[in-house]
């Protein structure tokens, strides 16, 4: 992808750095930008400069930039930069995650809390609005939106699999191995949703919409990318894809009728109708052998699981206020950054 628009003076100051010679010295100049701009915000979770720049820092340990040297990855000054960042950025999710119940360390006990969180439909349905309500502008948002994921699906939590063993290590292998379609490129869930973009006149290529991505979209990313990139974080990273499968399933099924009722059918519901049959499977992998089995192999680990899952929860539904909130009342949900193109 190419560098996004800067939002803000850290994020320009990042994004002016990379245009240069990685052997530079921009350490001090881009320490003291992050400092300024986290000692300015009210919300790290939304707020744009933060969030654009941690993303840019981490989008360069997976498939980078083109106008950037792939010496700046492992850059020493953009590392601590990061490590700023993420501190204040971990907090704001421990704080959105709230207080985290008590639970025994146990295959059975573990999987039954999480199911009782994704349970709890309390907060708000973006799936039952593009179901009932969404006309097809909207729909293309929707794909926009989840774009900045879904076209690398599956990437952030694979960090985790080097990290984990036993039967914890298994089940996340078997659920990544699905979701990258088994081998066979054209399953592979990335690809199942550039289909649905290109059927909906959307532009399918990783990044394309990012200056159109609010900031709370990007820390939904971004949350993926902290838990899987830190080993510390492992049980995090379990219990945030442990969550995602075990609410999958529905919305899914929800999504597909959505576009189906826009007069959409194959390729474009393709990747919603996959994800409700694979993922109804999923989430008993996910909440029994994946979370369950770290719980048991690593019990300290608990606390962390259900951290990493109301985190999840959390974001996800304040990310869907806002959608909801600007397509109620006529509104774009998308940032108003530089003009959509098809």
């Amino acid at each position: 992808m190419h560098l996004p628009v800067p939002r803000g003076e850290l994020s320009r100051a990042l994004i002016n750095a990379l245009l240069c010679d990685p052997s530079g010295e921009y350490a001090e100049y881009l320490a003291t930008a992050a400092e300024e701009r986290l000692a300015a915000t009210t919300n790290v979770l939304d707020d744009g400069d933060l969030q654009l720049s941690l993303f840019v820092l981490y989008e360069l340990h997976y498939r980078g930039f083109a106008e950037v040297d792939d010496h700046w990855e492992w850059n020493p000054g953009l590392i601590s930069v990061r490590a700023q960042i993420e501190e204040a950025f971990e907090q704001e999710l421990r704080k959105a995650a709230g207080p985290l119940p008590s639970v025994a360390p146990s295959s059975s006990k573990v999987a039954e809390a999480l199911f009782a969180l994704a349970a709890n439909d309390d907060g708000p349905s973006v799936s039952k609005f593009i179901q009932r309500k969404a006309n097809a502008a909207q729909a293309r948002e929707f794909l926009i939106l989840k774009s900045i994921y879904q076209l690398k699906e599956a990437d952030p939590h694979t960090w985790a699999i080097p990290k984990l063993q036993g039967r914890a290590k298994a089940a996340m292998v078997e659920i990544q191995a699905d979701e990258y379609g088994n081998g066979q490129l054209p399953r592979m869930h990335s690809e199942l949703f550039r289909q649905t973009m290109r059927g909906m006149g959307l532009r399918d290529d990783f990044g394309a919409y990012v200056d159109r991505i609010p900031a709370v979209t990007l820390a939904a990313v971004n949350m993926i990318s902290l838990f899987g990139m830190h080993r510390r974080l492992r049980g995090a990273i379990t219990g945030h894809l442990a969550l995602y499968e075990m609410t999958s399933s529905i919305p899914q099924a929800a999504y597909a009728r959505g576009f189906r009722r826009l007069g959409y059918e194959s390729p474009v519901t393709d990747y919603f109708d996959e994800h409700v049959e694979a993922d109804a499977v999923h989430e008993q992998i996910a909440g029994r052998d994946l979370a369950g089995g770290l719980a048991e192999s690593e019990p300290e680990l608990v606390p962390d699981i259900l951290f990493g899952a109301y985190a999840a929860a959390a974001v996800d539904a304040l990310a869907g206020v806002k959608y909801l909130d600007a397509w109620e009342a006529g509104r774009s949900a998308l940032h108003a950054g530089a003009g959509v193109t098809a």
